[in-house]
């Protein structure tokens, strides 16, 4: 495939040079730089006299090189979180999520338990100084949620606002509480 006086270059390296020597699948090469080095037949490409003075311009050699080019891994961008910063808790106030069987449940049984059971975590989060929680409502025809601004209205050291939206639609409460030193 090479024969001596051949013009190459090297695919891995962007280096070009002159075959003077061929040995089986070894070929030594004097390279422009004046060095004289050994490769593997399957690492050279044979190129014009053109191409060795303007550089790689051929569409076979640009074909080659791009198949010999290891794929770059896909990357995603992840949101950055800190070491010390920890999750906040989330509560899913669904009545599925909360009972096994809710069949025998009335509508006001259902927003009883809902509501009792945000203000117990409510309760949790003030005495072990948390400073902010989710609650999880859903959209639907904001019962649930206005019961829960009521509820939340009642302490004075609790503000709140909608939940993130890119995260939760428009289905959660972020709840903040205000700490005394």
């Amino acid at each position: 495939m090479f024969n001596t006086g051949d013009k190459v270059t090297v695919l891995d390296d962007a280096m070009d040079g002159i075959v003077t020597a061929v040995n089986g699948d070894q070929i030594t090469v004097l390279t422009t730089d004046g060095f004289e080095l050994k490769f593997n037949s399957k690492e050279l490409l044979k190129i014009s006299g053109d191409e060795l003075k303007m550089g790689l311009s051929g569409q076979n050699v640009s074909q080659i090189l791009k198949e010999k080019e290891i794929p770059k891994a896909r990357s995603f961008v992840k949101e950055k979180k800190s070491k010390k910063e920890v999750p906040v808790p989330e509560f899913d106030l669904h009545i599925e999520k909360l009972v096994k069987n809710f069949r025998g449940m009335s509508n006001y049984d259902i927003l009883t338990l809902q509501t009792e059971t945000a203000q117990r975590h409510i309760e949790f989060a003030i005495r072990n100084r948390i400073p902010k929680i989710v609650f999880i409502h859903g959209v639907g025809e904001g019962i649930l949620k206005s019961e829960l601004d009521f509820l939340l209205g009642r302490y004075d050291s609790i503000s709140f606002k909608d939940g993130n939206y890119q995260k939760y639609g428009s289905g959660a409460t972020e709840v903040y509480f205000k700490q005394n030193a």
